[in-house]
């Protein structure tokens, strides 16, 4: 007898590719994707049920459907149109993603069958600061604790995962800190900020990035669905570029703005039409964020396919040249920075 899986926000791209993806491996015999609204393309053999985490109703989709391990990919840090709710803003996104996860996870609670639970989580967890360590390994804190948006949200709900497992040890729970998703299919602030005709710099920095292509993000909830590893890890391509390297590489100009101007770069953006260039988006790209993925590696047992160069290749192959020309058009660019810590 395989696998009942249930999937949280399938109405998202990202989340209906991994519950179709997820359904055709032979390892699992049904697949339940749940959202509030029903996913705009076909999800194959998927059974969708309409039901919001937020409402208690979920525990009994649950119990009805006999699942024995949950995906959780609701936790997002931009709202698309009508996922969460009518109203929509950033007040409507932190009560499906905070009060949605404990929601859910009290379902989990009562579900004496269930025996998996997979957490999509985000690298953004560890913040940006100028104190950061070179690689954040999964047992280390933000510097500088997040405060406010998605960041905070994620905290949160990582707070409540864990003591989920503490009242379910018998329960296998998997946690996976994504870094910074890309890919031509791929739409998040920091995707917007590339495709931007001419993208805002703040002068004087040059952010660490670390990315983590569409595709590797599926095959490591899929990678953790099937293997039922406990524990936390960080999930990210190999290899690291500056901010500087990345933009060159995707042939957008820049304009630098002044470090001690930092709210001009998100009026900047706003006027450009950039969505959710956040506090948290500015910090990123301020000073960046390195995590090390020797836990992926040797414990998970999962190895990204794409490197973070590659992954950023892969999003530049999706976005059309800049109208504004790029007044090194002509220049070779960068070798990727790479650092011994990210073993890979």
């Amino acid at each position: 007898m395989g696998r009942v899986v249930l999937v949280t926000g399938v109405s998202r791209d990202a989340g209906s590719r991994f519950a179709r993806r997820i359904a055709a491996d032979p390892a699992v015999d049904r697949v339940i994707g749940v959202d509030v609204v029903p996913p705009r393309g076909d999800l194959g053999s998927v059974s969708f049920v309409r039901a919001d985490i937020r409402n208690p109703v979920i525990a009994k989709v649950i119990a009805g459907q006999h699942v024995d391990t949950v995906v959780h990919m609701s936790v997002q840090e931009s709202s698309a149109p009508g996922v969460h709710g009518a109203s929509g803003g950033r007040s409507s996104m932190k009560e499906h993603n905070v009060i949605g996860s404990m929601q859910l996870l009290a379902a989990c609670q009562r579900a004496p069958g269930l025996e998996r639970l997979v957490v999509r989580s985000s690298a953004a967890v560890y913040g940006s600061s100028p104190r950061d360590p070179a690689m954040f390994t999964e047992d280390m804190a933000a510097k500088r604790q997040p405060t406010s948006g998605y960041a905070k949200d994620v905290l949160e709900v990582e707070g409540y995962v864990r003591g989920f497992a503490r009242r379910r040890p018998d329960v296998a729970v998997t946690m996976l800190r994504a870094a910074e998703v890309v890919g031509a299919g791929v739409s998040t602030p920091l995707t917007d900020y590339f495709r931007l005709p001419v993208v805002p710099t703040v002068l004087g920095f040059d952010a660490r990035l670390q990315l983590l292509h569409e595709s590797d993000l599926l095959g490591a909830l899929h990678h953790a669905t099937l293997g039922g590893v406990h524990g936390t890890f960080n999930i990210a391509g190999s290899g690291m570029l500056v901010l500087s390297q990345a933009v060159r590489r995707l042939g957008r100009p820049t304009v630098p703005v002044p470090s001690l101007a930092l709210g001009a770069v998100a009026n900047v953006g706003h006027q450009a039409g950039l969505r959710g260039l956040s506090r948290e988006l500015v910090a990123f790209l301020t000073y960046g964020r390195g995590v090390d993925t020797t836990r992926m590696r040797t414990v998970l047992g999962f190895e990204p396919s794409f490197t973070t160069a590659a992954a950023l290749a892969q999003l530049g192959s999706s976005i059309p040249p800049s109208p504004v020309p790029y007044p090194s058009a002509g220049r070779s660019p960068q070798p990727a920075l790479t650092t011994g810590g990210d073993h890979g």
